[in-house]
């Protein structure tokens, strides 16, 4: 099993992190662009004001998570108001290239109280996550959001989730009633685009308090 460690840090602060989580053993991590709204009360205590910011995921087997987080902790100790690092868990997995889905591994307890919702992220090379989100509405999602990021490793490093090392990234998540998240995630996985070893990766997690705002 799997968690997926979400760090939001300032702009051009990923790097530091990625960096720092691969001493600890990660494999990598991939940065998109964000912007903290906080007001300056909550500010003070988690440093996400009205600036740019870098959201940074990286994905860890269980086993490595406990030992980079610390490292994540330690080496950011004296940076003052630097921001927040949490994490998910992570349901099922595939890299490209694989015919395997690697199965989040839910207790029985937990199976009975499946989410009536999936989170379904996938990561890609820029200019596929159109391609995915079409194969994703012919399976019967209903949309999605795309958001530009950036990969972090460099020639010579372990590879991004075993994804070769093109910088660009596109990120697209698309939330599902549960019941058709299986047939999404494999009409993505059918896709040419992902055919290929190393071209992108798609997780899964599970959708907590889903409510939808406004009037119907």
């Amino acid at each position: 099993m799997s968690k997926l460690l979400i760090s939001i840090v300032p702009h051009n602060c990923g790097e530091f992190i990625t960096d720092t989580a691969k001493k600890a053993g990660a494999g990598g991590g991939t940065i998109a662009m964000g912007r903290g709204t906080a007001t300056n009360g909550i500010l003070q205590l988690l440093g996400l004001g009205d600036s740019s910011k870098d959201i940074v995921y990286i994905i860890l087997d269980n086993d490595k998570y406990p030992s980079v987080k610390d490292e994540l902790i330690k080496a950011s100790e004296n940076k003052k108001n630097f921001g927040v690092l949490f994490s998910l868990k992570v349901g099922d997995f595939v890299k490209a290239g694989s015919k395997e889905i690697i199965k989040g591994g839910n207790s029985m307890a937990e199976n009975e109280k499946t989410a009536a919702y999936q989170m379904i992220n996938v990561i890609v090379n820029k200019g596929y996550a159109e391609d995915a989100m079409d194969a994703a509405r012919r399976a019967g999602a209903g949309g999605g959001t795309i958001m530009g990021a950036r990969g972090t490793a460099k020639e010579g490093d372990a590879a991004f989730f075993g994804m070769k090392i093109v910088p660009e990234k596109d990120m697209l998540m698309i939330l599902v009633p549960s019941d058709k998240k299986d047939a999404i995630v494999e009409a993505i996985k059918a896709l040419p685009c992902f055919a290929e070893a190393g071209s992108g990766i798609i997780f899964c997690n599970e959708a907590q308090d889903f409510t939808v705002l406004g009037k119907k």
